[in-house]
């Protein structure tokens, strides 16, 4: 006896009829996404109803099909044990048969993975895992530099391949933008350090090495090193995302159709104009920096700003101006290869943009310190 479930849309229609002890299901008309909503209950029905075994589906009706047709259909089947075979389908429909196929295929049931103990063998698993990472990121981001080097020696052979209005711009959102931010942290940074400096040498008599200890410590670290975080944190951050969205548009495959090299239309700007900038940032940082030290040793200890510079000037060797100096441009590189590079590996969701924006940030962060501690060992090694 035959049983139906009908819908006011004439497009789509599903009809069912029993035959021999078995259940067979007529679809008709186009199944897709807008007219087979009503049917879900129907089907429902026939799989509570009926052994999977004994469902058959008659396609001969069935027009034109999309994939959540493809789903309601073959879920009837998919208990089956073997869901794919001949025997479930009277009628020919080659497109419908592989569209359900590949519905099942991708909505296969995954079991769930065994929750870790937590046990020893754990933790060294997770610590094998995390330093194959740790391995395949600095593999990578070393490739991604000799990528780049590349790029700029043919950008340098050929100057009028060189995009000066885009570095420019990026100079001054990166650069000239940042410079408020900067100046006003490293201000008080400087304060901070001789605040401290000023209250600790006071116990023993030895105030006045308050201007050593700002000259000292601004000039040679901390103006560097607040300059290299906060590009880390506003410009390599910003790199990221904006050519992680030009990846997930689409923009940079249509650059590449067009015979446009993204490395040297997108990467090597932002690399000179990180480059470029960071020096001159890191100079005002100094220069805030030891201004905001000279603040605090007049209001605290009645130091002259006269005194102050005059001292400093005596007791603290150029040298130290020319370390700090020295390490900004590394700085600008390393935070400009990882930003783009991270931009350049973003997949097709934002999930994965923002993610690619926090490990940028991560790793930039982590390079700066690391990159410093190496500089500090070696200009120790050479009594700089």
């Amino acid at each position: 006896m035959a049983t139906a479930a009908e819908t006011s849309d004439q497009t789509a229609t599903l009809t069912t009829r029993s035959e021999d002890g078995l259940v067979i299901l007529e679809p008709g008309g186009d199944w897709l996404i807008g007219a087979i909503g009503k049917f879900d209950s129907a089907i429902r029905r026939i799989e509570d109803g009926y052994e999977p075994d004994k469902i058959r589906i008659d396609l001969s009706g069935l027009r034109r099909i999309d994939t959540a047709g493809a789903y309601l259909l073959g879920r009837a089947v998919s208990k089956c044990g073997d869901p794919d075979g001949d025997w479930h389908y009277l009628g020919g429909h080659e497109a419908a048969r592989s569209l359900m196929a590949d519905m099942r295929r991708r909505l296969a049931h995954c079991p769930p993975e065994a929750e870790a103990d937590g046990g020893f063998m754990d933790v060294m698993a997770r610590v094998g895992r995390a330093v194959e990472d740790a391995w395949e990121e600095t593999w990578d981001t070393f490739a991604f530099f000799g990528r780049v080097l590349t790029t700029g020696f043919g950008v340098f052979a050929l100057p009028a391949r060189m995009r000066w209005t885009a570095t420019v711009h990026i100079m001054e959102t990166a650069g000239v933008n940042a410079l408020p931010i900067i100046a006003v942290l490293s201000f008080f940074i400087g304060a901070v350090v001789a605040f401290m400096g000023a209250n600790l040498l006071e116990t023993f008599g030895a105030s006045v090495f308050t201007v050593e200890l700002v000259g000292l410590s601004v000039l040679r670290e901390f103006g560097v090193l607040i300059t290299a975080i906060l590009l880390a944190g506003r410009s390599d951050s910003a790199f990221t995302a904006a050519i992680g969205s030009m990846k997930m548009q689409q923009e940079i495959d249509a650059m590449k159709v067009m015979g446009l090299d993204p490395y040297e239309v997108l990467v090597i700007p932002r690399v000179i104009a990180c480059v470029l900038m960071a020096p001159l940032l890191t100079f005002a940082a100094m220069v805030t920096g030891v201004f905001g030290g000279l603040l605090v040793s007049w209001a605290t200890l009645d130091i002259s700003p006269a005194f102050f510079l005059t001292r400093m000037q005596d007791s603290v060797d150029w040298s130290h101006f020319m370390v700090g100096m020295s390490k900004a441009p590394v700085f600008g590189l390393v935070i400009a290869i990882i930003g783009c590079r991270h931009g350049l590996k973003v997949g097709g969701d934002v999930e994965s943009l923002g993610s690619r924006v926090t490990t940028s940030v991560v790793q930039s962060i982590f390079a700066v310190i690391v990159i410093d501690a190496l500089f500090a060992m070696m200009y120790l090694e050479l009594d700089i």
